[in-house]
C-alpha cells in the first residue's frame, strides 16, 4: 500500500473515532437513551448498546495505532537506502589544537 492510501485510511478511522465516542455519553445516556424505552429494548437494551459502542472504541483506537505505526514503514524516502558508516571517518585530516595555551606571562 503506498502512504496516501494509509493516510486515507487514517483519516476514515479518525473520523468515525471522534464521531462513536461523540455519541457515548458516561453518565449512561448517549445513543442507547435516545432511542427511548421500548425502541432501546428492540435493539438489544441499554447495556448491550453501551458494550457495542466500548467495543467498536477499543477496535477503532487499535485500528488507528496499528495504521500509524504501518503508515510509518510506507513513507517514501529519499536517497540510497545502503548506507554504510564504516569508512565515514577515514581519510580526514586531524584536528589541530587551535586553542591557544594560557601561559602565566598572558594573564596578569
Amino acid at each position: 500500500m503506498s502512504y496516501t492510501a494509509f493516510l486515507i485510511l487514517i483519516l476514515i478511522v479518525a473520523i468515525a473515532l471522534i464521531l462513536i465516542v461523540m455519541v457515548q455519553n458516561p453518565k449512561g445516556g448517549g445513543l442507547s437513551s435516545s432511542f427511548g424505552g421500548g425502541g432501546g429494548q428492540s435493539l438489544g437494551g441499554v447495556q448491550n448498546t453501551n458494550n457495542f459502542l466500548d467495543r467498536t472504541t477499543w477496535t477503532l483506537a487499535i485500528a488507528m495505532f496499528a495504521l500509524i505505526l504501518l503508515a510509518n514503514f510506507a513513507i517514501p524516502r529519499q536517497g540510497d537506502n545502503n548506507v554504510n558508516l564504516d569508512n565515514t571517518l577515514e581519510g580526514t585530516a586531524p584536528i589541530e589544537n587551535t586553542i591557544p595555551s594560557a601561559t602565566n606571562d598572558s594573564i596578569k
